[in-house]
This record gives C-alpha cells, structure tokens and sequence, in this order.
C-alpha cells in the first residue's frame, strides 16, 4: 500500500492539485486540527471538498484522531523544539489507541493522502502518522508530496 503525504503551504492550488492528481490520489485525509481555519486558503474544508471532488474526483476525509492537542501544537508552534514534539505526539497516538482503532481499510480502499500545513514533512506530524502506521501495519511505502 502506498500513503501519501502533503502539505498546502508554500504551493499554488494549480501545483497542489496536480500533485494529488499526478499521483492518483483518490481519498485525502486531513489531519489538520483546524481544517477551517482561515489561513487555509484554498484547503479550508468545505471549499477542499468541493475542489477535490470536482477537480480530481477524490473524496476527503477529516480524522480529528490523528490531530495534535492544542496545547500540543502550542507548544511546538511557541518553543519550535521537535525532540520535545515528536515523543508527544507518539504518546498521544498511544493514548488514542493509534492505529488499532483505524479501519485499515479507509486507507486501502483508494490511494490516500494525509493532509497537514507544513510545506515539508520533515517538522510534520502528517510524517509521524506516516510512520506510525508504517511500522504497525507493515506493507506500507510513504511518499510525501
């Protein structure tokens, strides 16, 4: 199974959909915590939605359980240190029962991709989910976009 991920900012809605498109995604998955906030642009999602269904023909999917806290994105947004973020975040999947509690089969049914904001993977939880799922799934290649 391929995962892909991406991230919106620091692309046009031409290179974002095309991207999506180019790969044969078919299901995003947005794990933003806030997928309506207003600097999501051209992703905010009842307009992503709307685009990727009409654009690609792709369906969107919002799992609030594969979001940060707020405290926890906070915190990262306000000391910028990621060997403090990282074991968080993986705590917090633990806490959540992540991915024991996902149905694998939302992610096999299509090609998906996880949505985040962060233009690169590397200071993204899209990456830690990425891998999580990776290392418990097994079978699984990620592609960040």
């Amino acid at each position: 199974m391929k995962l892909y991920t991406i991230g919106f900012t620091q692309k046009t809605a031409e290179e974002f959909f095309d991207l999506l498109k180019k790969n044969g995604v078919q299901r995003v998955i947005d794990i933003r915590l806030y997928p309506g906030g207003q600097l999501a642009g051209f992703t905010k999602q009842a307009d992503l939605r709307y685009f990727l269904r009409e654009l690609i023909g792709c369906d969107y999917r919002h799992l609030s359980e594969l979001t940060p806290t707020d405290e926890l994105l906070k915190g990262f947004r306000s000391d910028k240190n990621w060997q403090k973020y990282d074991p968080a975040f993986f705590r917090l999947m633990q806490q959540r029962g992540i991915p024991q509690k996902l149905e694998r089969s939302l992610f096999e049914e299509q090609p998906c991709c996880l949505l985040c904001s962060e233009a690169t993977p590397e200071h993204c939880h899209r990456r830690l989910v990425a891998d999580l799922l990776a290392s418990k799934w097994g079978g699984v290649t990620i592609i960040h976009l």
